[in-house]
């Protein structure tokens, strides 16, 4: 089935009809909307083939987390941190992934560089922790290196005949692009740019360098990470883990689209879900939703004859003001004030586009194939050239309830509803029962891409 009119900028080619009618639903209600809506929601892409499983191996083998590091973790563009946790020469962000270790210092020029977190006489990690310093010196025998990793001091120089004075430290790639810093461990990877593809341009109308960091929150999770992020890189699950959300949020009339290296997700707030048997009033379905986003602290009430979801963006437009002005945030469309936008970038960043603020990290947490670090960061607008410092990352104890961070709001509860799914979802990968997992045509879409990329850098 391909586009017939102008509300679709793509095609639907390879969706059967029950599938492609989800789709309608979602452009029915843009064609609603009190403003316009950009483009970007009307880009469609769906992933074309059929329901994919995928080895069980794949979450709980030693073997294939080894594939992991050297296929993806060393090869691959990876978020390391936002430009505004080092905003001054000298500040450096110790980013861990799978035993590798990596420093990414703001240089004494306002550039940024990457260097491997090891001394090179012993193999020393030259720093433990996030700080500032002028210099990185190994704390086992004095060897200290330059910010721009160039050999500043070696005591004793004279017993190292074949040191010739160079010895820098290994330099790690580096690129920025929506405020986010990447690295890369391989020096013959490509560039960041053609990497991210078209994800530039998505994110156009929302620059995401316009952000910074005002919420960081992590957690220990008793899974593999690809389990983990797999929890929030579809909808369906809503009706089961999320029931309370149904009155106010269209789960299963979610667009689901991917392109080269990333994939987005678009689900409805403000309308209920096709799985209720049952009809909410307006004030239900606001009710349902709102309760739980940090931009609505108060209970919104819906007037007389309007529908919830005008209701819901009338509110969140007045709450931009303060931050964007009344005229930009006056024009944005109903989509962008209500919809779930996640994106996923490969291999674990998921930034959401409009003006939600949240972004998830996850990643191996260790060199531990079934523990993973879950990272939740709240991404606001600012004034001015300069960001604000980003906020340090705050850590919740394994067994602690996410409600127990304050700064996440009402999300905490959201959060730990998919918490509570995932250590049990790991046993029973890791019990032998099955040999394989698979994944839904459509409404796992993202999923699915996920895996077919990972197949690629495999081989």
């Amino acid at each position: 089935m391909t586009a017939t009119d102008d509300r679709i900028l793509g095609s639907l080619d390879g969706l059967n009809p029950d599938q492609a009618n989800q789709v309608h639903a979602y452009f029915d209600l843009l064609d609603a909307d009190s403003r316009v809506v950009p483009d970007v929601y009307r880009w469609t892409a769906p992933l074309p083939g059929q329901v994919l499983t995928v080895p069980v191996e794949r979450y709980v083998s030693r073997a294939f987390h080894d594939l992991e590091v050297e296929k993806v973790w060393k090869k691959t563009w990876q978020m390391a941190c936002r430009v505004e946790d080092i905003l001054e020469p000298g500040q450096y962000v110790k980013y861990d992934i799978a035993g590798i270790s990596v420093l990414v210092v703001r240089q004494r020029d306002g550039s940024i560089k990457a260097h491997r977190n090891i001394c090179l006489h012993r193999g020393r990690q030259l720093r433990d922790v996030d700080g500032r310093a002028d210099s990185f010196q190994c704390q086992f025998h004095g060897i200290t290196w330059d910010l721009d990793g160039s050999l500043k001091h070696m005591p004793c120089k004279w017993d190292f005949p074949t040191v010739d004075g160079e010895w820098p430290l290994p330099s790690v790639k580096v690129g920025t692009w929506g405020g986010f810093v990447f690295i890369n461990l391989d020096p013959d990877s490509e560039s960041l740019e053609d990497f991210l593809g078209d994800l530039p341009q998505h994110f156009e109308t929302w620059p995401l360098e316009k952000r910074y960091k005002q919420v960081h929150v992590g957690k220990v999770l008793r899974c593999n990470w690809k389990l983990a992020q797999e929890a929030f890189m579809e909808s369906w699950h809503v009706v089961a883990t999320h029931a309370q959300l149904l009155p106010g949020l269209g789960d299963t009339i979610t667009k689901y689209d991917a392109w080269g290296n990333f994939s987005r997700t678009l689900t409805p707030n403000g309308v209920p879900s096709p799985h209720l048997n049952w009809a909410p009033t307006e004030q239900e379905m606001m009710d349902a939703v709102t309760d739980r986003n940090l931009d609505e602290p108060i209970k919104v009430v819906v007037p007389e004859g309007q529908t919830a979801r005008r209701t819901m963006a009338d509110s969140r437009r007045k709450h931009l003001e303060a931050e964007i002005g009344a005229e930009a945030a006056q024009a944005l469309s109903d989509a962008e004030m209500c919809d779930s936008m996640p994106y996923t970038l490969f291999p674990n960043l998921h930034p959401w586009g409009s003006y939600n603020r949240t972004c998830y990290r996850f990643r191996p947490y260790g060199n531990d194939p079934g523990l993973s670090i879950m990272e939740c960061m709240i991404l606001s607008p600012y004034e001015g050239d300069t960001p604000p410092k980003g906020a340090e990352l705050k850590m919740v104890e394994m067994d602690t309830s996410w409600t127990t961070v304050p700064e996440l709001g009402l999300l905490g509860r959201v959060f730990d509803q998919d918490d509570a799914n995932l250590p049990f979802v790991q046993k029973g990968l890791e019990s032998g029962a099955i040999d394989e997992v698979t994944f839904a045509e459509y409404q796992e879409t993202k999923i699915r891409h996920f895996h077919l990329v990972l197949e690629q850098l495999l081989g």
